[in-house]
Protein backbone atom coordinates (compact mmCIF):
# COMPACT_ATOMS: atom_id res chain seq x y z
CA UNK A 1 0.00 0.00 0.00
CA UNK A 2 0.76 3.77 -0.99
CA UNK A 3 1.23 6.09 2.04
CA UNK A 4 -0.85 9.77 0.99
CA UNK A 5 -1.36 12.40 2.52
CA UNK A 6 -4.84 13.52 3.70
CA UNK A 7 -5.54 17.64 4.08
CA UNK A 8 -8.80 19.00 5.45
CA UNK A 9 -9.36 22.42 3.20
CA UNK A 10 -13.06 23.14 3.89
CA UNK A 11 -15.21 23.44 7.11
CA UNK A 12 -17.22 20.67 9.00
CA UNK A 13 -19.72 23.10 10.24
CA UNK A 14 -22.76 21.91 8.52
CA UNK A 15 -21.83 18.78 7.29
CA UNK A 16 -23.81 15.46 8.95
CA UNK A 17 -22.31 13.89 12.19
CA UNK A 18 -21.50 11.00 9.99
CA UNK A 19 -19.14 12.79 8.07
CA UNK A 20 -17.82 14.50 11.08
CA UNK A 21 -16.84 11.35 12.73
CA UNK A 22 -15.42 10.33 9.99
CA UNK A 23 -12.71 13.21 9.56
CA UNK A 24 -12.29 12.27 12.93
CA UNK A 25 -11.54 9.14 12.53
CA UNK A 26 -8.96 9.97 9.80
CA UNK A 27 -7.47 12.58 12.36
CA UNK A 28 -8.45 15.53 11.07
CA UNK A 29 -10.85 18.42 12.47
CA UNK A 30 -9.37 22.01 11.35
CA UNK A 31 -8.91 23.40 8.34
CA UNK A 32 -4.87 23.02 7.07
CA UNK A 33 -4.85 19.88 9.44
CA UNK A 34 -2.79 17.17 7.58
CA UNK A 35 -2.10 13.44 7.89
CA UNK A 36 0.15 10.86 6.35
CA UNK A 37 -2.24 7.57 6.46
CA UNK A 38 -1.99 4.32 4.53
CA UNK A 39 -3.90 3.61 1.62
CA UNK A 40 -5.58 0.92 2.64
CA UNK A 41 -9.18 -0.39 1.24
CA UNK A 42 -10.75 1.63 5.08
CA UNK A 43 -8.99 4.62 4.47
CA UNK A 44 -10.23 5.28 0.73
CA UNK A 45 -13.75 4.75 1.69
CA UNK A 46 -13.57 7.30 4.67
CA UNK A 47 -11.92 9.59 2.14
CA UNK A 48 -14.26 9.23 -0.19
CA UNK A 49 -17.36 9.87 2.02
CA UNK A 50 -15.63 13.51 2.87
CA UNK A 51 -13.65 13.85 -0.83
CA UNK A 52 -15.34 17.41 -0.60
CA UNK A 53 -13.69 18.72 1.90
CA UNK A 54 -10.12 17.46 1.93
CA UNK A 55 -7.34 17.14 -0.21
CA UNK A 56 -5.54 14.23 -0.88
CA UNK A 57 -1.96 13.78 -2.34
CA UNK A 58 0.63 10.67 -2.85
CA UNK A 59 3.20 10.55 0.22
Amino acid sequence: MSKMIITQTRSQIKCPQRQKATLKALGLGRIGKSTVLEGTPQVLGMVRKVEHLVNVKPA
